[in-house]
């Protein structure tokens, strides 16, 4: 069977050869056949969303996500057209660089609805800050999401001391501080190491301004969230 992936379109021809089969009722899945009624809710064009209401977004996308349920929003055409004028990101999110975690798959959202700085570690310097201080200023999103994840070969390499070549090292010096909060701890090193990452760049960005400012005056949020490479799933954890 034959299907227009951008508009989730059926042929005609597609419809009447699967009719004279019998084929329709049991083989489409029903976001297929009512696309318009699925769709993910987001914030329209302009419109300012709430902390609160951003982190809802995400958490159920990722849910989505988690359950092979995935409605892929807003990744059509007119999507593109509408952005192409001007975004209006509802979330930032500061995540690894690692291949396997991309904010806008792993909460299923759509073109423009999530303004993204990926760096390994997930850790903040100055060029960082100041592209989620342009988000959060200029474009308005009200939530930042620092979001670490299992297995993370950065904050490993923290952990494990390890001698690492060129501008790499500037990555585990940056994580250390981290790490040396969690020695002792009992459990996991690693993944104590990721969570500690996670909650030091978010007690990192609550302390820098002019975020800390917006987080007062604002009602700006900053959390942090760790996503399981297994499950697919994100874990709030501060």
């Amino acid at each position: 069977m034959q299907i227009d992936k951008r508009s989730n379109k059926f042929s005609r021809r597609t419809l009447i050869a699967a009719a004279g089969g019998g084929a329709i009722a049991a083989g489409l899945s029903s976001n297929l056949l009512i696309p318009s009624r699925t769709i993910a809710a987001a914030p329209v064009s302009g419109e300012k969303i709430s902390a609160d209401k951003a982190l809802k977004l995400l958490m159920e996308g990722n849910q989505r996500y988690s359950s092979y349920k995935l409605l892929h929003p807003r990744q059509d055409e007119k999507r593109l057209i509408e952005v192409a004028k001007g975004q209006n990101p509802f979330a930032i999110i500061l995540t690894c660089a690692d291949s396997r975690v991309c904010p806008e798959i792993i909460f299923d959202q759509g073109l423009g609805d999530l303004f993204v700085v990926r760096v390994a570690g997930n850790v903040v310097n100055d060029m960082i800050l100041g592209s989620i201080e342009y988000a959060a200023g200029h474009l308005g999103a009200l939530l930042i999401m620092v979001l670490g994840h299992e297995r993370c070969g950065a904050v490993a390499a923290a952990v494990e001391g390890a001698q690492v070549p060129a501008h790499i090292s500037s990555l585990v010096k940056a994580i250390q501080p981290a790490v040396e909060t969690i020695k002792g701890k009992a459990g996991d090193s690693l993944d104590n190491a990721i969570r500690a990452n996670v909650q030091m760049v978010v007690a990192q960005m609550k302390t820098s301004e002019p975020l800390a400012g917006m987080v007062k005056t604002k009602n700006l949020q900053i959390v942090g969230g760790r996503y399981d490479l297994d499950k697919g799933a994100v874990e709030i954890i501060t």
